[in-house]
């Protein structure tokens, strides 16, 4: 089995962007967006397994993670421009329609970019994100959402949630990913690699500033129009941030939707149900 191929791509003057390749030159492309707070190192049980199955597969470092560079200012995190990060690396490797994947955060750029370039996208797979147009609905609406989703106030407030996150060899966030998962979701060397991670991005700034940038700019994707291509969404049904119903809801913003629960599975699906995740992807891709 080959090694990763690691290199890097210029997307402007300001944003260089870390990039983890595999898998043949000739084969169909697949994009893996990681979310918060991981880096392309969350897809790791996917991505040799897609590469083995003869897909060319790019894991990127998004902006403000591990290796790619981290902007200081919240308005480089909007959702416009990390949507256009995909379509730079599209671009710059000539990949007209790639299938896409994104946990987290990822996901939710998935969702922006098949709104925003339906015509880049010939199928996507979203984990344990809804709908951004779900999301908010739902934050306004529910209390019960509101409480799950603390901690997105909680991180816009500048200087001290970035600290108090990373303190003590990034402690807090560390403590989130084990407070949120199962015991064995994160080995003791995967912790290593996440805090290794957080150091190489100059700490968590860059990856907290996407959910000030949420807050200061909403993402100006189609309210009512229908995702076109074929989406899979699947769902860790005890993630302790977001409500399995938000998935069921995500499924009325998509022409051609299926829904896939994991009942024993948390927020970090692709990591507590690898081989069953990975199985989901390989056949719908196919």
């Amino acid at each position: 089995m080959p090694a990763y191929e690691h290199t890097y791509l210029q997307i402007d003057d300001d944003v260089r962007l870390h990039l983890v390749l595999a898998g043949p030159l000739d084969g169909k492309p697949v994009l893996l967006l990681h979310g918060f707070p991981e880096f392309w190192y969350g897809w790791r049980a996917q991505i040799m397994a897609l590469a083995a199955k003869g897909y060319r597969v790019i894991a990127p470092d998004q902006r403000g993670y591990n290796l790619s560079s981290a902007p200081k200012d919240v308005e480089s995190y909007k959702l416009e421009h990390l949507s256009q990060d995909v379509i730079a690396i599209l671009n710059h490797y000539d990949i007209e329609k790639v299938f896409l994947a994104g946990h987290d955060w990822g996901a939710a750029v998935a969702w922006v970019v098949a709104a925003r370039f339906p015509e880049r996208v010939e199928k996507m797979a979203i984990l344990n994100v809804p709908h951004p147009t779900v999301l908010m609905r739902t934050l306004r609406k529910s209390p019960r959402q509101m409480l799950k989703s603390w901690y997105i106030g909680f991180f816009q407030i500048p200087g001290l949630a970035d600290w108090l996150m990373s303190h003590n060899n990034f402690a807090g966030v560390i403590g989130m990913l084990k407070a949120s998962s199962k015991p064995d979701t994160f080995s003791p060397k995967d912790l290593d690699e996440y805090r290794k991670a957080y150091a190489n991005a100059g700490g968590l700034t860059g990856m907290i500033n996407w959910y000030r940038a949420l807050f200061k700019s909403r993402p100006s994707t189609p309210r009512k129009a229908k995702i076109e291509m074929p989406v899979l969404i699947l769902w860790g049904k005890n993630d302790a941030a977001l409500s399995s119903e938000m998935a069921e809801n995500s499924l009325e913003y998509c022409q051609n939707g299926e829904l896939v629960f994991f009942e024993n599975a948390t927020h970090w699906v692709q990591h507590d149900e690898a081989e069953a995740v990975t199985k989901k992807l390989i056949e719908f891709f196919k």
